[in-house]
C-alpha cells in the first residue's frame, strides 16, 4: 500500500487557492492502493487554528482532508513553521494525528517525518522567534486580540520568522541536516523524510537516508512511497542525489 507525502503547498501564497490540491485530495480519497496521506507542514501560506482567522483556503481545502479520514485513510499532519496552535485546536479533528514529527511504517522501512526548520541549532535567533510565536503567550495573546489586530500579530511574526530563517534558507544546510539526521537515525529509524527546503534532495547517512521532499507548491503533485500507485502521474516523485548546495528562493 502506498503512502501519499504534501510537503509546503503554502496555499493563499505561491501555491495559489487550493482548487488544484482540492481536486487531488478528491482522487487521493478514492485511490484504493493510497492507505495513508502525510501533510508535511506549511500546508497554507499562514495557518493560524482559530475560526476568526480562517481564510478562503482554509475553508475550502479542510473539507476534502476530512473526506480522506472519513474514506478510511489514515491522515497525518507534521506541524511546520507557519502553522499556529493547531494541536487542540478546532480543525485537529481532520486528522488522525498532529504534531511535529510522526512516525510511520512502510513495508517494514520505518520513517520519521519532521517539517525541518527546526533542525539547524546554529541558527540561533531563528530558533528563538519559531518558540516565541508558538508559545502559550502568543497563543493567548492571539485569542484575546481582536480579529484584525490578531492577523497583523501573526503576519508580523511571521515575516520576522522567514526574515530570521532566509540566510539559513538560501542554501540547504547539508552538514546540520546530516548530523541531525544521524541522530534521529540511531533511535530506531530507517529513514528521515523533511519538508520546509523546497527543493528535492536524497542523501545516504549513516544509519540510512535523509529524504527532502519537493515543494507542492513547486510540483503540484505529491510524493510517495514506496511508489507512486498510478496517481495523476507518470512517474513516483523525482529525487536528486548529489550532494551539493542547492540555491533557493526566499519563501520558508
Amino acid at each position: 500500500m502506498a503512502v501519499a507525502l504534501i510537503a509546503d503547498a503554502h496555499l493563499g501564497g505561491p501555491g495559489g487557492d487550493g482548487r488544484e490540491l482540492v481536486r487531488q485530495l478528491e482522487e487521493l480519497a478514492t485511490l484504493d492502493s493510497c492507505e495513508r496521506v502525510v501533510f508535511m507542514g506549511d500546508l497554507f501560506h499562514v495557518w493560524v487554528a482559530d475560526r476568526r482567522f480562517e481564510t478562503a483556503e482554509v475553508a475550502l481545502v479542510l473539507p476534502a482532508i476530512r473526506e480522506l479520514k472519513q474514506r478510511g485513510k489514515h491522515v497525518s499532519y507534521v506541524e511546520g513553521n507557519r502553522d499556529f496552535f493547531l494541536s487542540g485546536s478546532i480543525y485537529e479533528d481532520a486528522f488522525d494525528e498532529v504534531g511535529t514529527e510522526i512516525r510511520f511504517e512502510v513495508d517494514g522501512c520505518r520513517y520519521l517525518a519532521v517539517h525541518g526548520d527546526g533542525l539547524n541549532d546554529r541558527d540561533s535567533r531563528y530558533l528563538f522567534w519559531r518558540w516565541l510565536s508558538k508559545s502559550s503567550p502568543a497563543k493567548i495573546m492571539c485569542r484575546l486580540l481582536p480579529a484584525s489586530l490578531g492577523k497583523t500579530f501573526m503576519n508580523g511574526t511571521e515575516s520576522r520568522l522567514a526574515k530570521t530563517n532566509f540566510k539559513h534558507k538560501s542554501c540547504i544546510p547539508e552538514e546540520a541536516i546530516r548530523g541531525y539526521a544521524r541522530r534521529r537515525l540511531n533511535q530506531g529509524n530507517d529513514r528521515l523524510l523533511l519538508g520546509h527546503f523546497h527543493e528535492p534532495h536524497t542523501w545516504s547517512v549513516e544509519g540510512g537516508e535523509v529524504r527532502i521532499l519537493d515543494a507542492w507548491f513547486r510540483s503540484q503533485q505529491p510524493d510517495w512511497l514506496p511508489a507512486n500507485p498510478g496517481f495523476g502521474v507518470e512517474s513516483e516523485g523525482v529525487l536528486l542525489g548529489e550532494e551539493s548546495e542547492i540555491e533557493l528562493g526566499a519563501t520558508s
